[in-house]
């Protein structure tokens, strides 16, 4: 998940940003924060809501604008974030 607010002011970017991260956090999923994005496990339902209420967060933060960009991995197997990575760390 990708969040990106259009702010007035430069200086409210990194909070507002913050504030769908702070979601991510108290939402109880496995996830892990990149420089580009954030890495969320659920099921589709869960993220879509998510996605929906990080939206929400950054418009009552202030935002004029938000694009969020997602990208879902659906399958019947198991893939993980660590299966995906474990090779790399």
């Amino acid at each position: 998940i990708q969040i990106i607010p259009k702010v007035h002011d430069l200086d409210d970017l990194y909070p507002t940003v913050e504030a769908a991260i702070a979601l991510v956090e108290s939402s109880g999923l496995v996830y892990e924060v990149g420089a580009l994005g954030t890495t969320v496990e659920g099921q589709l339902s869960e993220l879509v809501d998510l996605v929906k209420a990080m939206n929400d967060a950054v418009i009552e933060h202030g935002a004029v604008s938000v694009i969020s960009q997602i990208r879902f991995y659906l399958g019947q197997d198991d893939i993980s974030m660590d299966t995906l990575t474990s090779k790399f760390r």
